[in-house]
Parts: C-alpha cells; sequence; structure tokens
C-alpha cells in the first residue's frame, strides 16, 4: 500500500466492515484472459466469504478455470466539494481488498451455514420460512478462502 497511514490494520474493523458491507465486488479472469468484477450479496463468516450462484454460468466457468480471486468492497462515507480549487475535491471511504481461491461448496452443513449467514445478514428480522428442497438442488454456494486482506481508508478529504 503507497500510503501506510490509510491502512486500516484493525482486525475488527475489517470484520465490522466485512459483516455490515451490503455488496462485494467478485473479480476472476474471464475465459478471454481479461478481468471480469461482478457484485453480489455475500456473508463473512468464519474468516471466509460465501456467496449464492447459479451453478453454472460465466463465474463459475471463470472459477473452474482457475480458482484465484479478488473480492472488493467499499463504503462510502461522503464527498468534499471544491471551493476554491479541485484539488480540495476529496471523497472519504473505507474499502477492503482480498485475494484468494474460491471452491464451489459441495458439503450440504457448510451450505447450510453459509445460505443461514446470508439470510440473517439480508433479512434479521426472519420471517422467511424454510429453504425448498428443489431451490436448494440448483444454488451453488462458493466459499472464498482469503489468503491476503488489506483494509483502506480516507476519513478526511
Amino acid at each position: 500500500m503507497r500510503k501506510s497511514t490509510m491502512e486500516i490494520r484493525d482486525t475488527n474493523k475489517l470484520v465490522e466492515l466485512l459483516t455490515t458491507c451490503e455488496v462485494g465486488r467478485l473479480g476472476t479472469i474471464g475465459g478471454d484472459g481479461y478481468p471480469m468484477v461482478k457484485p453480489l450479496n455475500f456473508a463473512y463468516v468464519h474468516g471466509k466469504i460465501y456467496f449464492h450462484t447459479a451453478r453454472d454460468g460465466e463465474k463459475i466457468e471463470d472459477i473452474a478455470r482457475n480458482s484465484r480471486v479478488c473480492f472488493e468492497i467499499d463504503v462510502p462515507l461522503g464527498y468534499r466539494k471544491a471551493a476554491g480549487h479541485p484539488c480540495e475535491a476529496g471523497y472519504r471511504y473505507q474499502s477492503v481488498i482480498m485475494k484468494g481461491r474460491a471452491i464451489m461448496v459441495e458439503d450440504g452443513g457448510e451450505r447450510l451455514l453459509a445460505l443461514d449467514a446470508l439470510m440473517a445478514k439480508y433479512q434479521p428480522e426472519g420471517g422467511y420460512g424454510s429453504y425448498l428442497p428443489d431451490k436448494l438442488g440448483i444454488t451453488g454456494i462458493v466459499r472464498i478462502d482469503i489468503e491476503e486482506m488489506t483494509g483502506k481508508e480516507q476519513l478526511h478529504g
């Protein structure tokens, strides 16, 4: 990181960002060799990222070809307008970038752990009923085993 003064070193703060941020961005290498970034819902559980997806499609093909991925979240905090000249403008934010390996989860218990974590995050009040067996069968769950994680924040600007 170029500006080490902007690095988030507090693990608790990183975990808080990962558990409260609503949208993450998955980066894969596409079949044509170009990077591909897709926004998605996710849950951070026991030091891993989980998301649900179709069992086939571009994301799954990319992961099958090369399991190395990156994952990013960011929290916009505000924009400071320029008054005298453009260099006075600034943006406040917090972000986390991870590198890791993506794996399709087949274990039934781990799949339910991921789905329960997603539902608890996005519908904490409950009321959503039971998982339908036919839907479980067509739902893919991907886990990212994080190998590297860096947090960054710009709180003044």
